[in-house]
């Protein structure tokens, strides 16, 4: 009974509440940035090379052959290129918003900046003068 009350306690804590939700937050994420490259990225970059999709560039190392069942032996290197323009696109993304949310820690961790106390009014400074003059008599 006492390892399941752990198990409790410790779903329960905050820290693994808020790594559920980053969890499940970079999985839409991943989606949202997948179809960026994928259908908006990846077009732009072919049509600047030509038409050429990355996706499908390959090195051919043994071509297949259907009639003796034998597969074929390719690198995918555009699918790697589609990988790295990815991981380029969510490292900056990140990047940024670690910047913004850098930026407003920042803004609230500043103290305000100490003001000079203001001089003291004219009552104040009799109010001095005859506590003076009463500490002198005694």
């Amino acid at each position: 009974m006492g390892l399941i009350k752990e198990f409790k306690k410790f779903i329960s804590r905050g820290n693994v509440m808020d790594m559920a939700v980053g969890v499940v937050i970079g999985g839409a994420f991943g989606k949202i940035v997948n179809s960026l490259v994928a259908d908006i990225i990846m077009p732009l970059i072919g049509l600047i090379t030509g038409g050429v999709d990355f996706t499908d560039q390959k090195w051919v190392l043994r071509a297949g052959d259907a009639a003796e069942n034998i597969p074929e032996l390719s690198i995918g290197y555009g699918q790697f290129i589609q990988v790295i323009i990815q991981f380029l696109i969510i490292a900056f993304a990140i990047f940024l918003l670690l910047k913004v949310v850098n930026k407003i820690m920042d803004a609230k961790k500043e103290e305000p900046k100490p003001t000079t106390p203001p001089a003291p009014s004219a009552e104040e400074k009799l109010l001095g003068e005859i506590l003076e003059e009463l500490k002198k008599k005694n």
